[in-house]
C-alpha cells in the first residue's frame, strides 16, 4: 500500500468532495461534425487568461498519439457565420500545435451568457482556472447577467458560500492580487488576508509572507495578531507541526466547502474544524451537510 493511502482519511473525506461532470453532456442524438480549425473563433467569454505551456505540450503529445477523444463544443455566430468555441480551447490550441486541419465538434445554439457559463463550467470543474480567473468569471455572471450567487453556484456545481468567498478575493488590495496572480502567494494565503481588519494590515501581512516565507497557518496566526487577538500557545505549536499531506487535505476541503478548514489529527482519529464568517455561510454549511446520506 502506498504512503498516500496510509493515513485513514481518504474515503471519509472524499464523501465531502463532489465530483461533478467534467463538461456539458453530449446528447445521444447530437451529431459530431468535422470542422476546419480556421473556421473556429475563440470564445470571447473564455474565463481563462493563461494556458500553462507544459499542459499544452502534454495534450499535444496525447492528440498526436490518440487524436481528440472529446469533441469540442461550438456555436455559430449570427453575424459572421463562423463558429464560436464554447468548450475545449485547450484541445483547440493543442490541435493547432499538432498540425491538425480539422477537429471533431458538436454545434449548439447558445446565448452570450450560455457561452460564458459553459466555458466557466468546463474550466472550473477541471480545476484549470486560477482563483482570480474564477472570481472574474463569477463577477461577469453577476454583473453582466444579473445572476445571484445562488444561481451561479447551481450553474457551476459549487455551493453558494464558495462562490461568495471566491468573489471576496477581488476586494483585496491590488498588491495582494498581483502576488496571487504571479503565484507568489497561494489562494489559502489570500483567503487568510481577507480576515485582516484593515487594508494596511493586509499589506503588512503580505510583506511578512513574502519576506519570511510564511505558510497559510502562520499567516492566519499573524492576521489574528495584527487584529489584536490573543494567540493560543498550544495552537501555535500545532501550526508548526502541520505536514504537507495535512496541508494538502485542508486545501482540498477548502476548495470543496468554500471556507477555511483545519484538520487536527490525533493518534486515533482527530477533528475537522470548518470555519464560517457570517450567518449566511453557516446556513449554507448546514444545508450542504444536511443533504449527505
Amino acid at each position: 500500500m502506498s504512503a498516500q493511502r496510509k493515513v485513514g482519511l481518504g474515503r471519509g473525506i472524499s464523501a465531502l468532495i463532489p465530483t461533478p461532470d467534467i463538461e456539458p453532456k453530449i446528447a445521444s442524438d447530437e451529431a459530431v461534425l468535422s470542422v476546419s480549425i480556421s473556421d473556429i473563433r475563440p470564445n470571447p467569454r473564455q474565463p481563462r487568461s493563461e494556458f500553462r505551456e507544459d499542459d499544452l505540450n502534454e495534450l499535444t503529445d496525447s492528440i498526436l498519439a490518440h487524436g481528440i477523444i472529446q469533441p469540442l463544443i461550438l456555436t455559430i455566430d449570427d453575424e459572421t457565420k463562423k463558429y464560436f468555441l464554447i468548450a475545449g480551447e485547450r484541445r483547440l490550441r493543442a490541435a493547432e500545435r499538432a498540425g491538425l486541419q480539422m477537429v471533431p465538434a458538436i454545434v449548439r445554439t447558445a446565448s452570450d451568457q450560455e457561452r460564458l457559463e459553459l466555458a466557466l463550467i468546463e474550466n472550473v470543474q477541471r480545476a484549470d482556472l486560477s482563483p482570480l480567473e474564477t472570481a472574474e468569471a463569477y463577477r461577469s455572471l453577476e454583473e453582466n447577467f444579473s445572476l445571484t450567487h445562488e444561481e451561479i453556484a447551481k450553474r457551476v456545481g459549487k455551493n453558494r458560500s464558495s462562490v461568495t468567498n471566491t468573489l471576496r478575493l477581488l476586494k483585496l488590495p491590488e498588491l495582494v492580487l498581483k502576488a496571487l496572480r504571479s503565484g507568489a502567494i497561494s489562494e489559502g494565503h489570500a483567503r487568510a488576508l481577507l480576515g485582516s481588519a484593515t487594508e494596511q494590515a493586509q499589506l503588512t501581512a503580505l510583506q511578512a509572507i513574502l519576506t519570511q516565507n510564511l505558510n497559510v497557518r502562520q499567516t492566519e496566526a499573524l492576521v489574528r495578531k495584527l487584529n489584536g487577538e490573543k494567540e493560543d500557545s498550544e495552537a501555535a505549536k500545532k501550526t508548526n507541526r502541520i505536514t504537507p499531506e495535512i496541508k494538502s487535505i485542508e486545501e482540498t476541503l477548502m476548495q470543496s466547502v468554500g471556507t477555511r478548514v483545519t484538520l487536527h489529527p490525533g493518534k486515533n482519529g482527530g477533528t475537522i474544524h470548518i470555519h464560517y464568517y457570517s450567518n449566511d455561510e453557516l446556513n449554507d454549511l448546514i444545508d450542504r451537510f444536511s443533504n449527505f446520506r
